[in-house]
């Protein structure tokens, strides 16, 4: 009978133990839509909520301005850097076809000390030519002018072919200071500009530079006569 008695009064206790208990997590959340209210009821509540908004906007717009800013300085920095770039190898492009312009020289030009003793071994030739009488084909001054003359031939044209010694003609052609030195010069009415009338020494080039100038006499024009 006890046993019974017992079985019964579970029974009448496991409907009241078998309703589920909130959690926690629920009794929270129960309580957000209350606070929510609350703040719309309450004015602080909602301005402080507005204040909140506002400075995250500012603080948002003022890290926006601060990137921008910082955009626009490194733009103009890679142009500064750029710019020095093109600047610093269109230099180096001028420097490296400025060495190779002087190493060309130096080899075209590296006889031109030599070139110019020389000259003065030609002109010695001229000058025994010159002096050597042409009366008398068959006499032996003859003979060694016509030698002297072929080796004076023979040496010019060596050093012209291989060397690039020219001569150049400066007579009858107008004045250049650049290319002939004048010894004196001589009023004539057939000239209206200084021109070369006689040349005393040979000019000479050394492919186009000039490595010795041409010593000459030069008519200059004559002053008009006063009526």
């Amino acid at each position: 009978m006890k046993k019974n008695a017992e079985n019964e009064e579970t029974t009448q206790k496991s409907p009241v133990a078998a309703e589920k208990e909130p959690t926690p997590a629920e009794t929270r959340g129960a309580d957000v839509p209350a606070q929510e209210a609350t703040a719309a009821q309450d004015p602080d509540a909602q301005g402080a909520v507005e204040d909140q908004a506002k400075a995250a906007a500012s603080a948002d717009a003022t890290r926006i301005s601060e990137l921008t800013a910082r955009i626009g300085e490194l733009e103009k920095l890679n142009a500064t850097i750029q710019d020095q770039y093109l600047r610093k190898a269109a230099d180096f492009d001028n420097y490296r076809k400025r060495m190779i312009k002087e190493k060309q020289d130096a080899v075209d030009y590296a006889n031109t000390n030599l070139l110019v003793d020389l000259v003065q071994v030609l002109d010695d030739f001229d000058r025994a030519i010159a002096s050597t009488p042409a009366s008398d084909a068959a006499s032996a001054s003859n003979a060694f002018a016509d030698g002297v003359s072929m080796i004076r031939k023979q040496l010019g044209g060596l050093l012209e072919s291989k060397y690039g010694l020219a001569y150049y003609e400066v007579k009858g052609v107008p004045f250049d200071p650049t290319i002939h030195e004048a010894l004196g010069s001589v009023p004539s009415a057939d000239v209206k500009e200084p021109t070369v009338a006689e040349e005393c020494v040979k000019g000479y080039k050394l492919k186009d530079r000039v490595i010795r100038v041409a010593k000459v006499i030069v008519h200059m024009p004559a002053e008009p006569e006063k009526k």
